[in-house]
């Protein structure tokens, strides 16, 4: 009796593998799954995002998969290869800068630009202040200062031999009195530090004037013409497969720093905090729609994707071991036993 019982359950067993088998497949499992995706979608039109997950999970996947995870080495390398990949396909000397950007998108982003006028005229103030540029406009000032002295001012030029003359007795005078060049040297330099305050706030009150919205745009349009027929591979030159990967190790590590900093948790948590105050208590369905995630969508990304997989799994026997690891257990149970008693 108890044999009996055993052959009943494996025959049930195997018409149910078979079923299931025959239901993943063709016109079956494009029917099953399209059922499935319209049933989700009219779920999501009642029940919230917060019954399927909270600010403190999503935080969590971040700090696990984003933040804790160790990366191995091999990924740098990889992506070092897959850029070098990409910087010498033809499509770099095939493909212009303006069939990437449009003189018309280049135009909208420039005039958004322009209206950032507070944060231009901070960087130019921010310029000015840097020691670098006053360093160069004092030498720039002294240099131009002392040529003119002695060489370009129009008096040299334009009376036969004061050029000379001038040239000579600086000569002369130093053989006279040793040092007269560090001495006027100096004191020029003493009248441009006690200057250069004024200068440099002079120049960017200039430069805030002369920088006007009309002339920026002029000027940058100007040279966007001249490169938007460039090639991108023009503007690589110069840059070999070794300089680029070595870029793409620095861009690793610094990654590897920064997402364990405060600044990027913070970002995050801003981020996710809004993303559930606009829609924690909103259906589903709200945030998909706002998104542009459709019914229509997700079956065209399934039947591209997911049916060939299935068929893939199915040729390599994984779906039928699935189904038997699945349902070998139930009809070996003491349960299905007992209804066939």
């Amino acid at each position: 009796m108890a044999e009996t019982k055993t052959d009943v359950a494996s025959a049930l067993l195997e018409q149910h593998v078979k079923h299931e088998l025959a239901s993943l497949k063709g016109t079956r499992l494009r029917k099953f799954l399209g059922q499935e995706v319209a049933e989700l979608f009219q779920r999501a039109e009642t029940v919230p995002m917060n019954r399927f997950v909270s600010v403190d999970q999503i935080m969590g996947v971040i700090q696990r998969t984003v933040v804790d995870m160790e990366l191995d080495g091999g990924i740098p390398e990889l992506a070092g290869e897959m850029a070098a990949e990409v910087m010498n396909a033809p499509v770099q000397s095939d493909t212009r800068l303006k069939d990437i950007l449009s003189r018309e998108q280049a135009t909208a982003f420039l005039e958004q630009g322009l209206e950032m006028r507070a944060q231009r005229e901070r960087l130019i103030a921010e310029i000015m202040a840097h020691p670098v540029y006053q360093e160069l406009v004092a030498n720039v000032v002294y240099h131009g200062l002392v040529n003119y002295l002695y060489e370009d001012n129009l008096i040299a030029k334009n009376v036969p031999g004061v050029g000379s003359m001038m040239k000579f007795s600086r000569k002369m005078a130093n053989r006279a009195v040793p040092g007269l060049d560090e001495t006027f040297e100096r004191r020029i330099k003493t009248w441009l530090s006690e200057s250069l305050p004024g200068l440099i706030a002079r120049s960017e009150q200039f430069l805030q004037k002369a920088l006007s919205d009309e002339e920026v745009h002029d000027t940058i349009m100007s040279a966007w013409v001249e490169l938007e027929n460039s090639t991108i591979a023009e503007f690589q030159e110069g840059m070999g497969n070794v300089q680029l990967q070595e870029f793409v190790v620095l861009g690793y590590d610094f990654w590897l720093g920064f997402r364990k900093t405060p600044y990027f948790r913070g970002c995050c948590q801003a981020v996710v905090e809004h993303l559930f105050t606009k829609y924690g208590d909103a259906p589903v369905s709200d945030l998909l729609a706002d998104v542009g995630v459709t019914e229509d969508l997700v079956m065209g990304e399934v039947n591209a994707l997911l049916v060939p997989a299935v068929d893939v799994l199915r040729e390599e026997g994984y779906l039928e071991a699935m189904l038997r690891r699945r349902l070998e257990p139930f009809y070996r149970s003491a349960a299905v036993k007992k209804i066939l008693q």
